[in-house]
């Protein structure tokens, strides 16, 4: 039997791109099973004062549909 896969895209947050990236697929995993890949498709500093506070990533991740 073939495999679908199903595309989703989210945003995250994270103190670094690395941790928001797990963040994502983290509380992603509570709702969506079988994710399969993700692809960080944009980042973005967040910034106050002058200082960089954190991280926004736009991710698309990849899943197997039953």
């Amino acid at each position: 039997m073939a495999k679908v896969a199903k595309v989703i895209e989210l945003i995250a947050e994270g103190d670094t791109i690395e941790k928001a990236v797990q963040n994502g697929v983290k509380e992603a995993a509570k709702s969506i099973r079988d994710i399969k890949g993700a692809w960080v498709q944009d980042t973005k500093a967040m910034v106050e004062d002058g200082k960089v506070t954190g991280y926004r990533v736009t991710l698309k991740l990849t899943f197997v549909v039953n």
